[in-house]
């Protein structure tokens, strides 16, 4: 299989996973089907064969560089020191990909059900609109909690809207962002020198570069799952054992 040159893959993978209620272990170690959930994620990061691999790690760092330390494909680590949000963990990858011209794929350690189906159908949406950025949503029966896509008339992405923020109407809306993005190499990094921690929890939001995109006019579409599980993030014991189920009821390879 050819290297795919026009994409790198950003894997963030340094949260602590408070709610799971164990300080001694990196959240994206627990096991699903007798492996780390971020081995899966690695995994369906191969079958896309990218030009570059790289791991944010930091809570229990040494755990997870140590898991792939006999990889042969060559898997980049950087650390993120301090736990300032998924844009800063993004920031740090900056020094290794300043001079990528292709585009970005940002999957989560914790979103170990996504399928390669999903990530090659917003590859090709990608290349096909000639988009800047493409947002993986699903539509979920009680989206409560999460930030709402709001949408033109031509299946465009206008905003992405914070639960707390909606207005009535808007919480309607079905759709959610699940966190997992494809982006122009450039334009994303140009954007996160923009970001402020202007947040309760002083945080940088990578949520927050598309206020750029859109104020310079570049292209954002969303690509919807059908599956609402597949985009699951992992926070607390319980939806680990859900998605411990749901990959043995799949059969999903480990």
């Amino acid at each position: 299989m050819n290297t795919n040159t026009n994409i790198a893959v950003i894997i963030l993978a340094a949260g602590k996973g408070k709610r799971m209620k164990n300080p001694d272990m990196a959240k994206v170690m627990y096991e699903i089907g007798n492996k780390p959930m971020i081995y899966h994620v690695v995994e369906l990061s191969k079958k896309i064969n990218p030009a570059r691999l790289i791991i944010v790690v930091g809570w229990q760092r040494q755990m997870i560089i140590d898991y792939f330390k006999n990889e042969s494909e060559k898997i980049e680590f950087v650390e993120q020191l301090e736990q300032l949000g998924t844009g800063h963990a993004v920031m740090q990858t900056h020094h290794l990909l300043k001079d990528f011209k292709g585009s970005v794929l940002i999957l989560s350690g914790d979103v170990p059900l996504l399928s390669y189906s999903t990530i090659d159908r917003m590859i090709k949406e990608y290349s096909a609109t000639k988009a800047d950025a493409v947002i993986l949503t699903t539509e979920l029966e009680d989206p409560t909690g999460y930030g709402r896509i709001i949408r033109s008339e031509d299946n465009a992405v206008l905003k992405i809207l914070e639960h707390k923020d909606a207005p009535p109407e808007i919480l309607k809306i079905k759709e959610i962002n699940s966190g997992i993005y494809l982006f122009d190499a450039t334009k994303l990094f140009e954007a996160l020198k923009h970001l402020k921690p202007d947040n309760a929890q002083n945080e940088y939001y990578l949520t927050d570069v598309f206020e750029h995109f859109w104020k310079k006019n570049y292209k954002v579409i969303a690509v919807k799952s059908k599956d609402p599980l597949e985009i699951m993030g992992i926070n607390d014991v319980t939806q680990l054992e859900l998605a411990r189920k749901v990959f043995t009821q799949r059969g999903l390879p480990s």
